[in-house]
């Protein structure tokens, strides 16, 4: 070896951090290592919202929850799909739910500073243990200035550059129709201010997360390097010892005295991997850090691990605006009033409010039997001049180059519409009076479409009897393309309750851990709630660690 640490971590996004954070406590040496030029992975680029049940800030709050309730949702929603889904085991599912509130509290105990968020209902919350609150956490707002010379190595998202925690940004869309979302905006204006008077840089979601645990670990002493790819796991005897990275661009060869934690990412930036496991997607489809191109999953197969769940991603529907870098986002907008989906033929086949990989998962499985691949959003004047478009503002005039590029379509009447789309005309005026039609009772009789807390959250509290159904029936009417996009894969290896990766026998590949979207998922083909991949990412990452410190399941 040309160095040796006692951990080496592959990748610096959700859980690298927090495991090297464990492993200083433990008084051992931990490098992390990143292949691109930035620091936080795809979780600096999300939401940053961490599901964590029966987490310390709920009881406080009046919030009831436990682990035999977290249990039963889980239950309810993954199920038992061993076969299909190895990574979600029950064994797993329950080691989730007792670690997750562990690594955040180590985490608050380190001076991380959280806060659970008012009100974000679990995704299926009419399920049995479901939670209407919600059981999130996210990072409170971070000034990146206090990361000094480090500050220009973490990721950020342009999305998220607003002063404004996560949860209270979910209403700033609704600025046209309520005045708490004009109170919302007005105070992140007066943060937008203050900030430029006194020289900080406020971020927020998964750069405000990623952000605090970079100064975290650099207060810890955890070495992390940019620009440092690994090409090669180092296998002795059967058991992980090291990996080959680079430096100066050559091979480097590093050693781990107690293992090697993957936290890679997915594959969401390889078309050939998405060819072969996820036909129908596309890498310009991603929200997912650059680096998401399934090095480490490539090399997880060469030595002879467990791969599973490979036909699954965080799906987020999206659409893509004439001279964007990365899809825009429509799940909040497509969940307002005055507006549905339809497949290429014109009809409708899902609950247009239901959470994003249920959504993508849906329009995958509709393309195998009509063309859905992409989808169309039919909206008319009442959703323009009331919501945001594609980060638009509400009754803005929408760029000439979206009408000239046939981005965004228009026609005085659905007929019409119809027929720019390359969809019979009869059909969408007959999804349109149905829709209509559950639109004016306020109950969607098709795919009960507001019947959910969730449902509700995401659309227009001012807008009655339902806050996700209304009529689409002034003209103008548009349209646009809208695709089944996502914030990365959700397959990889299996592995136990402790993140040791497994071979297919079940025995264990000894030195060698994993968490992330390297590994298959412990929500298997499901989203519980939001934060469902950030907060296993941080868990796994907290229990690999403490397992190859030798801490078992002592505190840390």
């Amino acid at each position: 070896m040309d160095e040796t640490y006692d951990f080496v971590v592959v990748g610096s996004g959700g859980g690298s951090m927090c495991a090297g954070l464990v492993m200083r406590k433990a008084g051992r040496s931990v490098l992390v290592l990143e292949k691109t030029d930035l620091l936080g992975g795809s979780t600096a680029k999300a939401g940053g919202i961490m599901w964590i049940p029966n987490n310390r800030f709920m009881a406080p709050e009046g919030v009831d929850d436990s682990f035999e309730q977290a249990a039963t949702y889980l239950d309810a929603v993954v199920g038992e799909r061993d076969a299909d889904a190895p990574g979600a085991s029950k064994e797993r599912r329950n080691a989730y739910l007792r670690e997750a509130p562990a690594m955040l509290d180590f985490l608050v105990g380190e001076g991380l500073k959280f806060g659970r968020n008012p009100y974000y209902p679990d995704y299926y919350d009419e399920r049995p243990g479901g939670n209407e609150p919600g059981r999130t956490v996210s990072a409170d707002l971070f000034n990146v200035n206090e990361l000094g010379e480090w500050k220009d190595k973490l990721r950020t998202n342009p999305a998220f550059n607003l002063p404004a925690p996560t949860a209270r940004a979910f209403i700033l869309p609704l600025i046209k129709v309520s005045w708490k979302a004009k109170f919302v905006a007005a105070g992140v204006a007066l943060k937008m201010l203050a900030a430029k008077l006194t020289r900080k840089k406020w971020v927020t979601a998964g750069a405000a997360l990623q952000g605090r645990m970079l100064q975290a670990a650099l207060k810890a002493g955890v070495e992390l390097r940019t620009h440092s790819p690994v090409h090669e796991l180092i296998v002795e005897d059967g058991r992980v010892a090291g990996v080959v990275t680079e430096m100066d661009g050559k091979p480097w060869r590093v050693g781990a005295r107690l293992g090697v934690l993957l936290n890679a990412g997915g594959f969401a930036h390889n078309q050939a991997m998405r060819d072969t496991y996820i036909p129908n997607t596309r890498v310009e489809w991603t929200h997912a850090a650059p680096g998401d191109t399934g090095d480490m999953h490539q090399e997880l197969m060469r030595i002879g691990a467990w791969m599973a769940q490979m036909d699954e991603m965080v799906g987020n529907q999206m659409s893509l605006p004439p001279g964007c870098v990365e899809a825009a986002g429509m799940l909040i907008q497509i969940s307002k009033p005055h507006c549905f989906l339809v497949d290429q033929s014109g009809q409708r086949y899902l609950n247009e409010c239901g959470s994003y990989m249920l959504f993508c998962q849906e329009m995958l499985k509709r393309h195998h039997t009509v063309p859905a691949v992409p989808s169309w959003m039919i909206f008319d004047s009442q959703f323009m001049r009331k919501y945001m478009l594609a980060n638009t503002m509400p009754g803005s005039r929408k760029p000439q180059e979206w009408y000239d590029s046939g981005y965004l379509k228009q026609a005085d009447t659905l007929e019409g519409l119809a027929q720019v789309c390359g969809i019979d005309p009869a059909t969408l005026r007959a999804t349109a009076e149905r829709f209509n039609s559950f639109a004016r009772k306020g109950t969607d009789d098709d795919f009960q479409r507001g019947d959910r807390a969730y449902d509700r959250f995401l659309g227009d509290f001012t807008h009655k009897p339902n806050p996700t159904l209304g009529t689409v029936e002034q003209g103008p009417f548009h349209a646009v393309q809208i695709v089944p996009g996502d914030v990365g894969t959700f397959g990889g290896a299996v592995c136990d309750a402790w993140a040791r990766v497994l071979r297919e026998d079940g025995s264990v590949i000894e030195g060698l851990y994993a968490t992330g979207t390297t590994t298959a998922a412990v929500m298997g083909r499901t989203y519980p709630g939001a934060g469902c991949s950030i907060g296993p990412s941080f868990t796994w990452g907290f229990v690999a660690a403490k397992h190859a410190a030798g801490l078992g399941n002592q505190a840390v």
